[in-house]
């Protein structure tokens, strides 16, 4: 899914100086007594890294978003000192379905996207493929122009393949539960290069789902086994990640562990659409209260090497340490993995291999987003790995409109700059012009 913020890439540096301007003038909700005994959840012994102070903060602003609309919100904050400290908050409508915890399971939208990178990457020490190869070569015939698009740029999103989520209508339909069409990664990629090119291969950068789709059957070819295998052999196994695991695309299965997720109903969605979706977009689910669907249950086969990871904080915290900490590549390829291109115009960001450079106002850390029907998450590290942060909210589009956008973007750079143990900023950055 489309990523970053809950707004669309084009307004995103507006809808970061909104954020960090409302998140100094808002208010504290004040938290009922069931919020109350959702707060910090200690999933370790020993004592906690995080001061009782930055945790009172933490817990405020994470009120405040579900105070402006979120249906829950899920905050996991390791500073490299003690244990971690989570923070779970839930609308009270929302706690009939599933009570939020720290141990849930989420689905991990675009995250996947570093993981299966870490995957080809792993490939390419092996001297199973080479950055240099181009498409064609392991998937002939399927995109055109394929011999001039090589796999670096699947993976840094400069091949100028057209990104089909959302931006094709058919692809756009089964991910929001329009229709229950069961596409194959073939389709999808069909999908894409029936739309033309954005660009030469290799000369500018665009945000592409297509791509890792492609990137997907690569690895399962030069390997001969399938995509979630590899995820659970190469990844989620040694790791011990017990949470983790890609969804295969006919599977409808959901674990009790899964948080449910909710999108605005059609009644609400309409006006919180970003520009370029089609108007009717609708997501499909049981109605539940405050105006929103449930999409728990939505079919992910339109995300698959794209977005279709499901995983929990504590798991993905594990696996960014183990990638920034260089267990998972050898050097070479972890520079290569953090050797970035400039992302869009007017966006600091910076786009590596499936990990993303991102500015804050506490400073720079690595990591990715991720969106699927009914979640959104945010997951990031230091340099180092030793530092961790997550923010998960189980909501699209429930998040998107300017109150709840600016208090979900407050509680990110605040636990961002708690992960990096440097104070919250305390004024906001002069709005930015054109």
């Amino acid at each position: 899914m489309p990523r970053n913020t809950p707004c669309p890439r084009s307004t995103r540096q507006v809808c970061l100086t909104l954020a960090l301007a409302a998140a100094l003038t808002c208010t504290v909700t004040a938290c009922t007594a069931a919020d109350a005994a959702q707060d910090t959840a200690r999933t370790s012994t020993g004592r906690s890294g995080v001061t009782d102070a930055q945790e009172a903060q933490l817990a405020m602003l994470a009120q405040q978003v579900v105070g402006a609309g979120a249906p829950g919100v899920l905050v996991r904050v390791d500073n490299g000192h003690g244990r971690a400290t989570t923070i779970a908050r839930q609308a009270s409508w929302a706690r009939a379905d599933h009570t939020l915890t720290a141990s849930d399971e989420f689905r991990m939208g675009s995250n996947t996207k570093t993981m299966v990178a870490t995957l080809v990457l792993q490939l390419v020490a092996e001297h199973r493929l080479k950055l240099t190869d181009p498409v064609e070569k392991w998937l002939p015939g399927l995109i055109p122009n394929g011999s001039a698009i090589t796999l670096r740029m699947l993976l840094n999103h400069t091949s100028g393949l057209y990104n089909i989520i959302p931006d094709d209508a058919d692809v756009l339909k089964t991910f929001t539960g329009q229709d229950d069409r069961q596409w194959t990664p073939e389709e999808l990629i069909a999908a894409g290069v029936r739309h033309d090119p954005l660009f030469p291969p290799g000369t500018k950068y665009s945000y592409s789902n297509t791509g890792y789709i492609a990137l997907g059957l690569v690895a399962e070819k030069a390997t001969g086994h399938s995509l979630s295998d590899l995820v659970r052999e190469r990844i989620a196994e040694p790791l011990h990640l017990r949470n983790t695991y890609l969804v295969n695309g006919s599977d409808t299965t959901k674990s009790p562990r899964l948080t449910h997720g909710y999108e605005p109903d059609p009644a609400h969605l309409g006006p919180v659409l970003w520009p370029g979706i089609p108007a009717g977009t609708v997501f499909v689910g049981p109605a539940r209260p405050a105006g929103h669907v449930d999409a728990t249950w939505i079919n992910e086969n339109t995300e698959w090497a794209a977005g279709s990871m499901v995983s929990s904080a504590q798991d993905w915290a594990r696996f960014d340490t183990a990638l920034l900490s260089g267990k998972l590549l050898p050097p070479a390829q972890l520079k290569e993995m953090k050797t970035t291109v400039a992302e869009e115009n007017g966006n600091p960001n910076r786009y590596g291999l499936g990990l993303e450079r991102k500015f804050t106002p506490c400073g720079a850390v690595w990591g990715h987003d991720g969106q699927a029907p009914g979640y959104s998450s945010w997951d990031y590290t230091d340099d180092t790995g030793r530092r961790t942060v997550s923010v998960h909210v189980p909501t699209i589009f429930g998040i998107a409109a300017p109150k709840p956008a600016a208090a979900t973007e407050a509680l990110l750079n605040a636990a961002i700059c708690t992960m990096l143990g440097k104070p919250i900023p305390t004024t906001a950055p002069s709005p930015s012009t054109g």
